[in-house]
């Protein structure tokens, strides 16, 4: 992890259909949060995926945001009881979901083959535009 305050980071979001209302509302909050400027560091809030979608095996979205966001983020992210899995967005993918990311709630087994080999993370040309 760098110290650098703007350094890319990534969180995907977990939900069944069990509590899809729970990430529905969770998703609201932090569209409201990004479109009012309320947390500038949050760039984006990707549209909800309804299966699985690259290494995530479950229905999930994708949020981006600056390292400086985490200490606003962090908290609002655990209080909504949902599974997300929260990362640095480096050169090494493999990395990012694993060794370098954290999870709230409880993991999830990620497919592993389909990250980007280190050194190539095809996730740096969307950061901040899109989702997959």
């Amino acid at each position: 992890m760098t110290d650098d305050a703007l350094a890319p980071w990534h969180a995907h979001v977990y939900f069944t259909q069990a509590d899809r209302d729970g990430a529905d509302a969770l998703h609201r909050q932090l569209g409201a949060l990004k479109d009012s400027g309320d947390l500038p560091d949050l760039l984006f809030v990707g549209r909800p995926c309804e299966g699985p979608a690259g290494p995530h095996p479950i229905p999930q979205y994708e949020i981006h945001f600056h390292q400086r966001a985490l200490p606003q983020l962090m908290p609002l992210l655990r209080a909504s009881g949902l599974r997300v899995l929260v990362h640095p967005l480096t050169h090494d993918d493999l990395a990012d979901h694993t060794t370098l990311a954290q999870w709230i709630g409880e993991p999830l087994a990620l497919d592993l083959a389909t990250l980007d080999p280190p050194g190539v993370n095809q996730g740096f040309a969307r950061f901040g535009k899109s989702d997959f």
